[in-house]
């Protein structure tokens, strides 16, 4: 079967799943009580979002109908032919039967891309800057480079091209490399258009793709396309997501590309708002490993686990028993024993759905695996009158409902400290906590009003007027996001936590002292001065870390502790998955933070978050 005709079946493939998908309502809400709400508002946000990124982004339209989307799919589908070229182009897409796209492609200038292309069997030592393609022939084009040290970029944007920030980005073919190399991949996405990625891989490539169960929550498998199959894990009575974004890719040189993401497999998470992409590339070991019950933590034994929970495991076996029994991983359990991670410094943070009970589980998911990472990298804050004083500046598109016994379980694993010091407190001690120090990044309604795309362009930002409005809600910690690249909007999940001199009594640390008093984060006025954000640096040590991955910060993304410090619980709605690592000084952080630092703070009575139901927009 021709490339044509692999393509034109996607295409009718993916049109079915569509009208599955419309009548089968998807789960993506951050607390359990609020399903039903948000099934509604994916709904109207897929339709406004897709749709607006077909338009004219050279002048705001006046109108929308998000209902028009569903009636108008095939039509669109049929367009997206027409428009292949043109996509390619933008992409940067390899076309043997097309001259070079004249678009400037975003090159890396990290002294940590490995600049010769013969190192894919061993890991190269060399490091010199790269330059943009244009420069000379001398110079490595984008989609040939190799990371063997890491890099984190932002992914490239049409809105922002060049960025105002001057960062160098990823695209899509990037990250993919050439796609006659590829041999084997595994992808997951909770957002998923099956005829676009598809495009991007030779059809002979066996791909298996993880993705959103359906309402049942049962986990299944299924032939999609020839040689790709679709996996998704079990949820819980149906509720939740599937919600992490990353890719294994296995090169026909031996070699791994790990790529995590906070971009969903849609062409509008690439084009038209911003996500940022962490990658590395890690090299075949010349004789595997033997198998070592006590690696427990390190990032193939974490990501293992991960395939196993996403139901991977039956995909893998159904390729090797059909037409691919030669596939470069045979087992789930070879990722760590084949591979060589040795370079691979970051810490793997997975949330796992369901209940885990017990400290060797519990330690293993959602925010206690945060804090058993930051205390592994021995960034743990301490306790008592030593301790250091945390800020964590929290950046997502989707807002959770806060209470503040769980923000400081939270704010307390951002620390790299145990809840057993905390659990057998009462709760209803607990709940009387102040806020710690907490920001919550999330665009305001002015923010997105005035960014590139208006209104039409907040569909995958998720605010509710029952949270904002709560008696209790924490509105005074909420500060506007704006992206370093310009006027776009961003999807990119990002915690930076930030070490600061001692200045008040952290609240978790005042459990045993009576009430603690309030914290800078408690009070609705303008109190932040330029100061309040000036980091500590010891001798030389970390001044904090940071978080990349598809975690919004929400209970459902991170769990929620109950139990006792003898025996914890760990409820966690979704599956979630990212990195974290130390940041070393202030110019490490600038470039690592996708938004502008410091955040400016809601202003009262002027500022409020963007919320899709209040704009006429999103209204049926």
């Amino acid at each position: 079967m021709d490339h044509d005709k692999e393509f034109e079946r996607a295409i009718a493939l993916s049109l079915q799943e569509s009208t599955t998908t419309a009548n089968n309502p998807i789960v993506i809400s951050d607390d359990e009580d609020e399903d039903t709400h948000f099934q509604a508002d994916l709904k109207r946000a897929i339709a406004a979002s897709k749709a607006e990124g077909f338009r004219d982004t050279n002048t705001r339209p006046q109108s929308f109908t998000p209902s028009a989307f569903l009636s108008e799919r095939a039509q669109l589908e049929k367009e997206r032919l027409e428009r292949q070229k043109r996509l390619r182009q933008d992409a940067g897409f390899e076309d043997e039967n097309t001259a070079p796209p004249a678009k400037r492609q975003h090159i890396s200038s990290s002294s940590r891309v490995s600049t010769n292309r013969r190192a894919d069997t061993s890991v190269s030592a060399s490091s010199s800057s790269s330059t943009s393609a244009e420069s000379g022939s001398a110079s490595i084009p984008a989609i040939e480079q190799v990371f063997w040290e890491g890099e984190l970029r932002p992914v490239a944007n049409r809105h922002t091209d060049p960025r105002q920030d001057g960062k160098p980005t990823f695209r899509l073919t990037e990250v993919l490399g050439k796609k006659s190399e590829i041999s084997f991949a595994i992808l997951s996405s909770y957002s998923l258009s099956v005829s676009w990625i598809y495009e991007f891989f030779d059809p002979s490539v066996p791909v298996i793709i993880v993705a959103q169960p359906d309402e049942s929550g049962q986990a299944t498998i299924k032939n999609v396309l020839p040689n790709w199959i679709r996996t998704t894990p079990f949820l819980r009575y149906g509720r939740g997501c599937m919600h992490m974004k990353f890719m294994l890719l296995f090169y026909k040189t031996g070699r791994l590309r790990v790529v995590i993401s906070t971009a969903n497999l849609i062409d509008y998470d690439y084009r038209d708002i911003e996500n940022a992409i962490w990658l590395q590339d890690v090299p075949l070991r010349p004789q595997p490993l033997p198998n070592d019950p006590k690696a427990v933590d390190n990032f193939a034994t974490v990501m293992q686990r991960v395939l196993h929970a996403l139901n991977v495991r039956p995909a893998l076996a159904t390729h090797l028993k059909t037409d691919h029994p030669n596939l470069p991983l045979q087992s789930i359990d070879h990722l760590r024993s084949h591979w060589d991670w040795s370079k691979v410094k970051v810490k793997l943070v997975p949330s796992i759905a369901g209940k885990h009970e017990g400290w060797p589980k519990v330690i293993l998911t959602g925010h206690t695996r945060l804090m058993k990472a930051i205390r592994d990298m021995g960034l743990r804050t301490g306790k008592g009158k030593a301790a250091k004083d945390l800020v964590i500046e929290c950046q997502g598109s989707s807002i959770g409902t806060y209470s503040t016994q769980w923000m400081n379980e939270f704010h307390w694993s951002a620390r790299g400290e145990s809840a057993e010091d905390w659990l057998d407190e009462p709760k209803t001690r607990r709940a009387k906590l102040p806020y710690p120090a907490v920001k919550i990044v999330f665009p305001s309604l002015k923010t997105v009003q005035t960014s590139v795309l208006g209104e039409p362009g907040g569909g995958t930002m998720f605010c509710r007027g029952v949270q904002w409005n709560g008696a209790k809600f924490p509105r005074q910690l909420f500060h506007d996001s704006n992206s370093t690249a310009g006027g776009v909007l961003m999807h990119t999940k990002m915690i930076i936590g930030t070490f600061k001199q001692k200045a008040t009594t952290n609240s978790l640390d005042s459990h045993d002292k009576g009430k603690g008093r309030q914290s800078d984060a408690d009070s609705d006025t303008e109190t932040e001065t330029e100061e309040d954000d000036v980091v500590e640096v010891v001798n030389d040590a970390p001044i904090g870390w940071a978080y990349l991955g598809s975690h919004n910060f929400t209970p459902s993304a991170w769990g929620t502790l109950s139990g006792s410090g003898f025996n914890p619980i760990l409820n966690v709605v979704n599956y979630e998955l990212g990195i974290v690592f130390p940041l070393q000084d202030e110019s490490e952080l600038e470039s690592v933070s996708c938004f502008k630092r410091p955040p400016r703070k809601y202003k009262v009575g002027e500022d409020k978050p963007w919320m899709q139901e209040e704009s006429t927009v999103f209204q049926r």
